[in-house]
């Protein structure tokens, strides 16, 4: 087997990728070759778990009854969540200082934009999946996604 000479800033440079997209972990391969820089799942888990209060207290101040946190992550198999498609930073608002894209008990239409999630510096859409009307919002504004979060519930 060949000796693997260690680039460290190259290192570095994709820690820093990882610090800004808020990503877990990249890897990357040549040949034989693989490097592969992660956070660790400590601080991965604490990040989301921190956020958990706040996530079931939007729920419950716009819906009737209260939220627990094992009742958020019920809402993940809800048939009418509209959940992450990938890591990032989620605005309902176009821009700051604009009106948002949805309300609770808006009606809405399919493919309608209900937010936006920023990956990478990248902003990106995410449109409903389906009509009705928007029963609960489970984030707030410029709050740290993980793929498959439930973010709101159309019903």
């Amino acid at each position: 087997m060949a000796k693997f000479e260690m680039d460290t800033e190259f290192v570095r440079k994709l820690a820093a990728i990882l610090e800004e997209t808020h990503l877990g972990e990249i890897e990357l391969a040549d040949g034989e070759r693989r490097i592969r820089v992660a956070r660790p799942q400590v601080t991965v888990a604490a990040g989301p778990m921190a956020m958990a209060q706040p996530m079931a207290a939007v729920p419950a101040a716009g819906a009737a009854g209260g939220a627990s946190a094992g009742a958020a992550a019920d809402l993940g198999v809800h048939p009418g969540a509209v959940k992450s498609p990938m890591v990032g930073t989620a605005y309902l608002a176009p821009e700051p200082g604009k009106p948002v894209f949805v309300n609770v008990g808006d009606k809405i239409t399919a493919g309608q934009t209900v937010l936006i999630i920023e990956a990478m510096k990248t902003f990106n859409p995410i449109k409903a999946p389906k009509a009705g009307t928007v029963t609960q919002i489970l984030i707030e504004n410029a709050q740290p996604v993980e793929f498959g979060q439930p973010l709101m519930i159309v019903e």
